[in-house]
């Protein structure tokens, strides 16, 4: 959005952290090979790093990992819960979590240390889950598998520790977001969505319309895939070589979620925005958080100026960092609150 333009100035202090990290090979390549190499050298590293001296101790919760049959494949379902307090029952409000990663780099490992953190500190069981990725499973693999998974889910709560009376969220960030906004969707048609709802929606970075299909109408508040086209860690040619990677038809709602029919953002359930101000995908999740709003959702929207895309990997020890990953404890606090 053309008024948000300036949120792309880089954070002074991210900046210098930048600036104090020795040269290195980016991350992110448009060679899917070297992404997939990077994973668990470079991104698993600054992930748990970002959680050392904050994680509770394993005694606190407990680990399993299930299996989920979906169209021929077993997906892996892994299921954090906290250990019961004096006066809790053993059974928690549960969050159905998505991993990122372009549709084609990542798993569970990704968000493993921040979601043991989660469970501990908010009482809640977290489902994190996997999913086929592209370009070996091209779309609509993913959707299809989130969407598989998240109905096992709510129909065997019970073996997950929850009970979704207390709360049933879904939650993913940048192409975990956009399998969130879509899962979403999809589940409100199910009949099982009437007797299992879900609660609350957490949106992190999400990407929510691919740019070939961008409507007439919002052109005008997507600017961001050209303002940070040259951001450091997800570019705009990084952003393109993913949805590439994925195959899917531009147009479709699972995976242009922002073209849904209009009416259905009506019943949306709540959802927690976070975007980063100097990242392709910014006005994606401005927009996305604007049109739920005025259709009547419950929103919250957190914002963090000047930094990119996953900006919290590379400088841990910034304010803003600490402020994103306390924001996104709060964004859990509030939606088990919101209904």
């Amino acid at each position: 959005m053309a008024e948000y333009a300036h949120l792309s100035n880089i954070n002074t202090e991210f900046a210098d952290a930048l600036a104090k990290l020795p040269p290195a090979p980016p991350v992110l390549s448009e060679d899917l090979a070297i992404c997939r190499e990077n994973y668990p050298t470079k991104v698993i590293p600054a992930c748990h790093a970002l959680f050392e001296g904050y994680m509770p101790p394993e005694s606190a919760y407990k680990v399993t990992d299930r299996r989920i049959d979906v169209d021929g494949a077993q997906l892996l379902a892994r299921c954090v819960v906290p250990t019961p307090k004096t006066g809790e029952d053993g059974k928690f409000p549960l969050l159905f979590w998505i991993h990122g990663g372009g549709w084609t780099i990542g798993g569970v490992d990704w968000d493993d240390y921040k979601v043991r953190k989660l469970a501990v500190d908010q009482r809640i069981s977290v489902v994190n889950i996997d999913y086929r990725l592209a370009p070996e499973n091209p779309f609509p693999a993913a959707p299809n598998d989130c969407l598989a998974a998240l109905k096992y889910v709510a129909s065997n709560e019970e073996s997950f520790s929850a009970d979704l009376s207390r709360g049933f969220l879904i939650g993913g960030m940048s192409a975990g977001g956009n399998l969130t906004a879509v899962t979403t969707h999809q589940y409100l048609d199910d009949p099982l969505s009437k007797s299992k709802p879900l609660t609350g929606q957490l949106l992190v970075a999400p990407i929510i319309c691919h740019p070939k299909a961008y409507p007439e109408a919002y052109k005008s508040q997507l600017l961001s895939m050209e303002q940070n086209k040259n951001a450091p860690i997800l570019s705009r040619s990084m952003m393109n070589a993913f949805l590439n990677w994925y195959q899917g038809n531009p147009s479709d709602p699972r995976l242009s979620p922002l073209l849904f029919p209009s009416h259905k953002f009506k019943v949306l359930p709540p959802a927690f925005v976070q975007v980063y101000g100097m990242d392709p995908l910014r006005d994606d999740g401005l927009l996305y958080e604007k049109v739920m709003r005025e259709n009547g959702v419950k929103t919250k929207l957190e914002i963090y100026p000047g930094v990119p895309h996953a900006f919290e990997l590379a400088a841990p020890s910034t304010k803003l960092c600490r402020k994103f990953v306390d924001d996104f404890e709060k964004g859990v606090q509030w939606l088990l609150h919101a209904v």
